[in-house]
């Protein structure tokens, strides 16, 4: 079990002019903290794990088991070596391109293009989307196996 404890100071009273904008507050059950008489003292205290709060354990969990059951280590390490080298690439590519005279804009151009596209298509007319609206939920329904 994991304890955290933390001294925070008092809010200070929303005055204005002469009088302030609170005139009642709510005492609250607190314990000073070595004699310090004008700060909160707060207490958390983790008592154990839950997968919904803390998904990237789930991550870690799920790398480990596929780590363990795996006969072929190698062969993993080999792709997270690859995709390491393609995040690198990619990172490096990006900014070249963009330094090219022509391509941005015509890059930009394609996008306008088919934004214009997508928006006549899906988005202006009321059964259009209903149907991006079905597309999207047989998407998502075929990525989470349902």
């Amino acid at each position: 079990m994991a304890s955290i404890i933390a001294s925070l100071p008092s809010p200070p009273l929303l005055v204005h002019g002469k009088r302030t904008l609170f005139s009642t507050l709510q005492t609250l059950p607190l314990s000073p903290i070595k004699d310090r008489q004008n700060c909160v003292s707060v207490v958390v205290r983790a008592t154990g794990e839950s997968s919904e709060s803390s998904p990237p354990l789930g991550i870690v969990k799920s790398v480990k088991n596929i780590w363990d059951d795996s006969e072929d280590r190698l062969a993993l390490v080999g792709l997270g070596f690859a995709a390491l080298v393609a995040i690198w690439t990619s990172a490096k590519l990006i900014p070249a391109i963009d330094k090219l005279p022509v391509v941005p804009s015509v890059l930009e151009l394609i996008g306008i293009l088919f934004s214009s596209w997508f928006i006549y298509r899906y988005l202006l007319f009321k059964p259009n989307r209903e149907e991006l609206f079905q597309i999207i939920k047989k998407s998502v329904a075929n990525i989470l196996g349902q």
